[in-house]
């Protein structure tokens, strides 16, 4: 390896080095503040070295990854989203009993294994990273263990992930088996063989099975049943967490495979992906409109968001990528939000997750009622915000490419969506029966760090939704030569 290659590599270095370094000093002397400030001190240092690393790009390192301007640009969506979680994370933790600094350490090695996936060319890179992911996420999501729901999610997602990661890695041994390589660009010759070819059997199926693989970690429909149940048990940031770095990491990599061929769309796996497309959008709209806890509200809604993305996907062509990647970002600034918001509300040993506590907060907690209304009117897709141009690019990208089922999908799962996200605004801004159940909330003065996170979503959301070509040229840029 040449001086070029680890400069390229130098974001993956420093956030595993500093995990390393935090173990280190949390052996040395437990303390919460000063884990939070190395664990934030080195993502802020992961994003600085993107602007350094980025003249010797692309480069290729190896036979694992690839770092262009694509992978380091997944790379700092993850980064930030994970710099903001790490801020409410702090605040969530403070008030608990638990061991509070290896939550720092997990969560720097699941972000690093997203961005090993974001920069995977190789199935031992794009697997092993996808279980550097998944490990730390078992652990995060049990992490509060004085609660049993905490637990049980916990138990949940370490079962389906680990039967979801048997049956992908049985996909890949099969398309090793039938082409001999495992560079990643064997899925695009999975997804174009003929049955000319003897093998294409094997091809085929075991792309079929890399699908559910993946489609469980995206939670599309029929994979998705593990997601109310886990979004509901984790700690909220952990909740955050996995709706933004864990999916967008993943989705990094779909994509990039997903592009590779502009005839990936016609054959099988293109109808398999428009029907999980069409069902996704349904049923989380659909299932959402039953649901009184906010946080299982939006894990379904994050099934649907999954729905959209794959639309954006499937249109390919020019604007597809980089449309996939605007709604991305769009949704993983808005989904911060939300899920900020709710852990600024919680209080010591309960979080702010039932309907009922948002009743009347608008009276109580005005700025922070109009900040969750802002998040809620974003994931809807109302204008002036990212949820809005972030579909717009979608329905965009599709209508060029003529996915005109997908695209009534979309507009009708919208429609259904818009009266659950309303709902939720209508009881923030309602006058509680009983003034004196108020004080159950948290009425604490808001935490500086989570004041400052909240302020700069807030900002991003309303910056995405009316000049987006400060990001979108960046994106074409980056997108360009997936195709």
């Amino acid at each position: 390896m040449s001086r070029s290659d680890f400069a390229a590599l130098l974001p993956l270095l420093i956030i595993s080095t500093t995990a390393v370094i935090l173990m280190i000093a949390i052996a040395i002397q437990r303390n919460h503040k000063t884990a939070a400030v190395i664990a934030l001190g080195g993502v802020g240092a992961g994003l600085g070295s993107l602007f350094f690393a980025a003249p010797v790009l692309p480069r290729q390192v190896t036979g694992l990854f690839i770092l262009d301007s694509y992978s380091f640009l997944y790379m700092a969506i993850l980064l930030c989203a994970a710099a903001l979680v790490l801020p409410f994370a702090y605040d969530y933790l403070k008030h608990r009993h638990e061991y509070r600094e290896e939550f720092y350490v997990l969560a720097l090695l699941a972000t690093t294994g997203a961005m090993v996936l974001a920069a995977s060319r190789n199935f031992a890179s794009f697997f092993l990273g996808l279980e550097l992911l998944s490990v730390a996420l078992y652990a995060l999501i049990a992490y509060v263990r004085s609660e049993s729901i905490s637990i049980e999610a916990g138990i949940k997602y370490l079962v389906l992930a680990a039967s979801s990661s048997s049956i992908l890695l049985f996909g890949l041994a099969l398309i090793y088996s039938a082409s001999g390589s495992m560079e990643l660009s064997q899925f695009t010759a999975a997804m174009t063989h003929t049955a000319s070819h003897g093998d294409s059997v094997f091809l085929v199926t075991g792309l079929m099975l890399v699908l559910v693989g993946i489609g469980f970690k995206l939670a599309f429909v029929p994979f998705h049943l593990w997601t109310p149940d886990v979004y509901e048990g984790a700690p909220l940031p952990v909740t955050a967490f996995i709706a933004t770095v864990s999916k967008g990491g993943v989705f990094a990599l779909f994509l990039r495979w997903f592009q590779v061929n502009s005839d990936n769309r016609a054959g099988a796996a293109g109808i398999v992906l428009s029907i999980l497309a069409v069902a996704s959008m349904l049923t989380g709209n659909l299932l959402a409109l039953r649901q009184n806890n906010v946080k299982r509200i939006l894990a379904y809604s994050s099934i649907a968001h999954m729905g959209y993305l794959l639309v954006a996907l499937l249109a390919g062509g020019a604007l597809g990528a980089s449309a996939a990647t605007y709604y991305l970002m769009a949704y993983v600034v808005t989904i911060l939000g939300a899920f900020g918001v709710m852990t600024v509300l919680s209080g010591p040993g309960w979080e702010a997750a039932s309907l009922d506590a948002y009743r009347g907060l608008f009276w109580r907690k005005p700025l922070v009622a109009a900040v969750f209304t802002t998040m809620l009117l974003s994931l809807a897709g109302i204008p002036l915000t990212a949820g809005f141009l972030g579909k717009f690019y979608v329905l965009t990208a599709g209508a060029a490419e003529s996915r005109w089922v997908l695209l009534f999908t979309l507009i009708v799962s919208t429609t259904i969506g818009l009266f659950y996200y309303l709902r939720i605004v209508v009881v923030m801004y309602a006058r509680p029966a009983d003034p004196g159940t108020m004080s159950e909330a948290n009425t604490l003065p808001l935490p500086l760090p989570a004041t400052i996170g909240l302020a700069a979503l807030t900002g991003l959301v309303f910056l995405l939704g009316v000049y987006p070509s400060l990001f979108w040229n960046a994106i074409v840029a980056a997108t360009r030569n997936l195709g």
